[in-house]
């Protein structure tokens, strides 16, 4: 499944990051509307997220991440078939399908159909693995793109996704009993949090809330660092240094979560992962060089830590019982707010600079770690 993670991450995620420009220039289109395709899809896939939740507390995980490498071939063959933008955000529209099925939060879902309470080990090292997308997925697409142009790119990472994505997810994954609508264990929570209590839905919506502004937090700087540095009077070889720290953090602080999962409770790890977060960002508003690495570092650890946060907290609190429906829901938010959040940052950085943005930022991740504070640390909150 990690495997399957770096190939889906490196072909929908990171995908612009590599052919946005090359695509620009074939087409005429202009980058940002090239670009927007990955908002179009991060959308489609926020409006997917709860059904294909629910699907995996029903059939199990296995024949859903084996859909989303089809429709993730499909998709990206769509897209070097693109003639018109039209087509290309119908290519989008697909991939965004995929993103739902196939992306951490089915995984995440998955493993807690599978192991149960025990899966927390397992998020940390499919966090883990798939922390090296964009270290692998980048230069391999920059290579197939030089090599053979963006089309052909596109159609040799789809015919990835069906030679090893699709056996990987059909063939590998464990298959699980089919848990019908309204039999077996999870059947009272399969439509998620509304059947609980109402102490349970309170604790639900903090916990959709915190993800959801940190989200807004980690979007924003993922798309506009460089551009932030820039504004900031940092050079651009200075601020690219700097900008691939983050990616070493977050596996080191993927590593030591591995390392020490079980002993730590995820209340207390998001805590931790915001705060880092956050004073990342509040130590770029000085706009030091070295004090803007030290930044990154910090940021990268936190962004590494809330990632298997996503998956273990719930998990922990929760149960494993509908803890698909549960993982649908929550994705829900955080992907719309990761496409639409740097679209509103960008107008944010136009009109009133760099120094305004981190400022706001400071105070969501503020928000987040107020949020994080009132989640319980006991052995479960169920």
């Amino acid at each position: 499944m990690g495997i399957g993670q770096i190939l889906a991450w490196s072909t929908t995620y990171y995908l612009p990051a590599v052919l946005a420009r090359p695509i620009a220039r074939d087409t005429g289109w202009s980058v940002a509307g090239v670009v927007a395709g990955l908002s179009c899809g991060l959308l489609v896939a926020g409006v997917c997220s709860p059904l294909v939740g629910r699907q995996i507390d029903r059939r199990g995980g296995r024949p859903i991440l084996a859909g989303s490498s089809v429709l993730m071939a499909v998709g990206l063959s769509c897209m070097g078939l693109a003639e018109h933008l039209a087509i290309y955000y119908l290519a989008w529209v697909c991939i965004g399908m995929a993103m739902a099925a196939g992306l951490y939060d089915a995984a995440f879902a998955t493993l807690g159909r599978l192991l149960g309470d025990n899966a927390r080990a397992s998020m940390t090292g499919l966090t883990l693995l798939g922390g090296f997308a964009s270290t692998l997925g980048w230069p391999l697409i920059a290579g197939l793109e030089h090599e053979m142009g963006w089309r052909h790119a596109c159609f040799t990472l789809a015919a990835g996704h069906l030679m090893i994505g699709l056996p990987i997810h059909a063939l590998l994954v464990p298959r699980e009993a089919e848990v019908l609508p309204g039999t077996g264990a999870g059947a009272a929570k399969l439509a998620g949090p509304v059947q609980q209590s109402a102490a349970l839905n309170r604790l639900f919506l903090t916990v959709a809330a915190l993800l959801t502004v940190q989200s807004l937090v980690l979007s924003t700087i993922s798309v506009h660092l460089l551009t932030l540095l820039k504004q900031l009077g940092i050079a651009t070889a200075t601020a690219l240094a700097i900008g691939m720290l983050i990616g070493p953090s977050q596996v080191a602080a993927r590593l030591a979560n591995f390392t020490a999962a079980g002993r730590l409770h995820p209340a207390w790890s998001t805590r931790l992962g915001v705060l880092l977060c956050g004073l990342g960002v509040a130590f770029l508003i000085p706009a030091q060089p070295w004090l803007a690495f030290a930044a990154m570092a910090l940021y990268g650890a936190g962004n590494g830590i809330l990632t298997i946060a996503r998956g273990a907290l719930p998990l922990e609190l929760f149960g494993a019982d509908g803890f698909g429906a549960r993982m649908g829901l929550l994705a829900r938010p955080m992907l719309i707010a990761q496409a639409l959040g740097p679209v509103a940052a960008a107008t944010l950085l136009t009109r009133f600079g760099a120094q305004t943005l981190l400022l706001l930022l400071c105070g969501l991740a503020t928000l987040s770690l107020l949020l994080s504070c009132r989640l319980p640390t006991g052995t479960s909150a169920r």
